[in-house]
């Protein structure tokens, strides 16, 4: 299987043992999961079945980001528990999951169950002489990580704006440098804490991947993912504090995502342009919704439109047509070989259009995407 790398900026051979290890970065459960979340974890899902069909054991660990300020914000908003508000969301994500027939995920840690592992993580990146204290904060320290931008690969500007953009508050007159990101920080009054030798507080956005990524696959992980826009500075931010303590490569290839976008803007809970899996569900069966999504590259960036809907519901009753036929074609050989070049989906659609035009069965295609017929 060739898979795009982004750290190495090209496609390459996905080199895995028989069992391959996969992170992708979960939801902060403070809203619905919208369409462009269910892109990136459908993702996955066609990269862990074509792996498992190839022969390999996969574990797919999805993590839960049930303590950072955007879920503390909108807890304090509503007036509730941000546990509570967690756990009313999660259920309408896993339900929307469902929807879409995506593999059950070998582990969905949550943050909050790993705190022990953050601050173990955290001190020895203090320790270190990497981290540094400031008043109960503590920053990582980007200068003495000299391959910190070896993901994103963005100039220093970019990195400066985006992490402005992503609640990194570059203008923290605390930090030796700007990009320098918190690892752990007081809490406020109405907001949950831990005890640490910095002090009571919580952990900071990206520390908390890092911990559990280690925690529940090792050292070095074969996939590790999740939408573009966490390549900066997330997913940055996670490799150069991993390293930094395992002296290690952190991920062997950096799968990034394409964003979906509605009405000429990307789709966010900022702006609430958003368009759910249940509410396409309530208006086409659910193996249309999936057909659908699966209908664009990985990749790229799209919009959502009403068409799509109809064009996958026709498509699914093109296919169905041919399962009365005993008629065996290379249609599977065929949705293999374009998995195998990058995940290119739209290709094995086409793959299967062509052989229910010729009046193949096309029923073991389809499964492998995960349509059952």
């Amino acid at each position: 299987m060739q898979l795009y790398d982004t750290a190495r900026e090209g496609t390459f051979p996905l080199e895995a043992g028989p069992i391959v290890t996969m992170y992708s970065c979960g939801i902060t459960p403070y809203d619905a999961a919208h369409l462009g979340h269910a892109f990136v974890y459908l993702s996955f899902d066609v990269l862990q079945r074509r792996l498992r069909d190839a022969g390999h054991e996969t574990r797919c660990v999805r993590n839960v980001t049930d303590v950072d300020d955007d879920i503390l914000r909108k807890a304090r908003e509503l007036g509730v528990n941000y546990l509570d508000l967690a756990a009313q969301e999660m259920a309408k994500f896993e339900r929307d999951m469902q929807l879409i027939n995506l593999l059950k995920v070998y582990s969905e840690p949550r943050a909050t169950g790993a705190i022990p592992e953050i601050l173990t993580l955290i001190g020895e990146t203090f320790d270190s002489g990497i981290a540094y204290e400031v008043d109960g904060w503590v920053y990582f320290e980007v200068s003495k990580f000299p391959r910190f931008g070896q993901v994103s690969h963005e100039s220093r500007e970019s990195m400066l704006e985006l992490a402005a953009i992503h609640g990194g508050r570059p203008d923290d007159p605390k930090k030796r440098d700007p990009l320098d990101f918190v690892l752990w920080q007081p809490s406020l009054e109405d907001e949950p804490a831990w005890e640490s030798r910095w002090g009571a507080g919580r952990p900071g956005w990206h520390i908390e991947c890092s911990a559990i990524a280690l925690r529940e696959l090792g050292e070095t992980l074969d996939v590790h993912g999740g939408g573009r826009d966490l390549a900066f500075p997330h997913h940055e931010c996670e490799a150069a504090q991993s390293e930094s303590v395992t002296g290690a490569p952190f991920v062997k290839h950096w799968m990034h995502v394409g964003l979906v976008g509605l009405d000429g803007t990307k789709m966010s809970k900022s702006l609430g342009n958003l368009v759910f899996v249940s509410q396409l569900a309530e208006r086409a069966e659910p193996a249309a919704v999936r057909l659908a999504l699966l209908d664009q590259h990985y990749r790229s960036d799209w919009e959502w439109h009403e068409e799509l809907l109809a064009r996958a519901q026709s498509r699914l009753a093109t296919w169905r047509s041919t399962l009365t036929t005993g008629r065996k074609s290379s249609v599977l050989e065929d949705v293999r070989a374009a998995l195998d070049e990058d995940l290119n989906t739209p290709l094995a659609l086409e793959a299967i259009d062509q052989a229910a035009h010729a009046g193949f069965n096309v029923a073991p295609g389809a499964t492998l995407l995960g349509i059952t017929l």
